[in-house]
């Protein structure tokens, strides 16, 4: 696969700043856009460095580590939609995104890829990433709209429509796949070599990850903190 330049990733970068220069116009999200612009370069530099000595690792405790982490940083963020709830609702959100993408992970790389080792750092953590950045999302979504609709409507009706509306973006993506975008994965493994018949198998796979991922981790989610009627409460 064809390296990128460091002076090509500039030039993409313009664009980028174009949009911030709109933002300072237009509203006052531009310091934060800049942060996550900033955050995501620094974070996906380190984890380059970091991911080429795990990759060569043969050590379990090691990738467990790294789950780990992901775990706890991906449940914490989901929260960034509701922060004044944010402390009391984190068990709650990590146990969901736990308890459904550790399964999905599990099925996909010991039943489905039939990984050896069943711990590979070059497969594990990737899958691993998208399907806990799709709980991520899915609790995050789920928990803006349900606590934005109890201050208006019954507690049933508040459900509904956060559910509904936490399904439209992975909705939107499974009507287009194929037809407007080609994916992430599909795409890399193509621009690397692969036959497009098998890497449309692998997004097939990923795509299906993505949609139970998101519905399952907001499900439970809800269910949970349903089991705290406190929660509701304190958001009323």
């Amino acid at each position: 696969m064809q390296t990128i330049p460091i002076t090509s990733l500039v030039i993409i970068a313009l664009p980028a700043i174009l949009v911030l220069i709109i933002l300072c116009r237009w509203s006052d999200s531009a310091g934060r856009s800049a942060h996550a612009l900033a955050r995501m370069v620094i974070q996906l530099c380190l984890i380059g460095y970091a991911l080429t000595f795990i990759f060569k690792t043969e050590s379990s405790i090691l990738v467990l580590s790294v789950l780990s982490v992901m775990l706890c940083a991906s449940s914490w963020i989901a929260l960034s939609s509701v922060p004044e709830q944010r402390r009391n609702l984190y068990f709650r959100a990590l146990l969901a995104t736990f308890i459904v993408n550790s399964c999905l992970l599990a099925l996909i790389t010991q039943v489905v890829l039939d990984t050896s080792p069943w711990f590979e750092p070059s497969i594990v953590i990737p899958l691993a990433g998208m399907v806990f950045a799709v709980g991520m999302n899915g609790i995050s979504l789920f928990a803006e709209r349900y606590f934005a609709e109890l201050g208006r409507t019954d507690e049933t009706a508040a459900r509904n429509i956060a559910y509904k509306a936490t399904l439209i973006p992975i909705t939107n993506s499974l009507m287009a796949v194929g037809l407007v975008s080609l994916p992430g994965m599909m795409t890399g493994q193509i621009l690397s070599g692969v036959s497009p018949l098998i890497a449309v198998r692998y997004q097939i796979m990923i795509m299906l990850m993505f949609f139970t991922s998101s519905g399952l981790t907001s499900a439970l989610f809800y269910i949970l903190i349903r089991s705290s009627s406190s929660d509701v409460d304190e958001a009323r």
